[in-house]
């Protein structure tokens, strides 16, 4: 089995991260991976954000600025919004970034921009580091939206934590083909 296919195998999404993230070329190398994802007309409908240290205040004022504008937020949500960007030393926010065009439709626009994510997250653990792709209600929030720039014909598609793994990784139990897969 080839290096690609084994760590396929064992990727696994890691919600507790400290210090350090990528940086560098290593980061670079994380990155350039995103890029290569099934793109038909190569389009590249997709960005992303990178905010690591003293940028994930920017991304906590974003994500309080939104609680706060919602009814019925108490203190121990608020909190919780507080500090959600420093679950780890790095979040990439992840964009899909539609375009008009007559043979490629936004769905497939959005699993491109899935599958440019997922490269990121397969490529991370590779480089001996962990991640983990989370959504939850910041990610349709409209003032979040609004906040990161987005513009009409753009949705978050997920905040990628990212660095180093505290823990040993869960373990997935063993799944037979033949519950996802029809042999014919």
């Amino acid at each position: 089995m080839n290096t690609v296919t084994e760590s396929l195998q064992k990727r696994v999404s890691f919600p507790r991260l400290t210090s350090p993230a990528p940086a560098g070329e290593t980061l670079t190398a994380i990155l350039k991976c995103a890029l290569r994802a099934p793109d038909h007309a190569l389009l590249r409908p997709w960005r992303f954000m990178v905010y690591q240290e003293s940028s994930l205040n920017q991304l906590t004022d974003i994500f309080v600025a939104a609680g706060e504008a919602q009814e019925n937020m108490d203190e121990l949500q608020m909190n919780k919004l507080r500090s959600m960007a420093h679950r780890a030393p790095m979040v990439i926010v992840c964009v899909a970034s539609y375009q008009d065009h007559p043979k490629v439709p936004r769905q497939e626009q959005l699993l491109s921009a899935g599958c440019a994510v997922a490269y990121m997250l397969a490529a991370i653990q590779a480089e001996g580091f962990g991640a983990i792709w989370r959504t939850g209600p910041m990610a349709t929030d409209p003032i979040v939206c609004s906040g990161l720039g987005l513009s009409e014909s753009e949705e978050i598609v997920g905040f990628l934590y990212v660095g180093t793994p505290l823990g040993d990784p869960k373990t997935i139990p063993e799944i037979p083909l033949d519950q996802f897969f029809v042999f014919k």
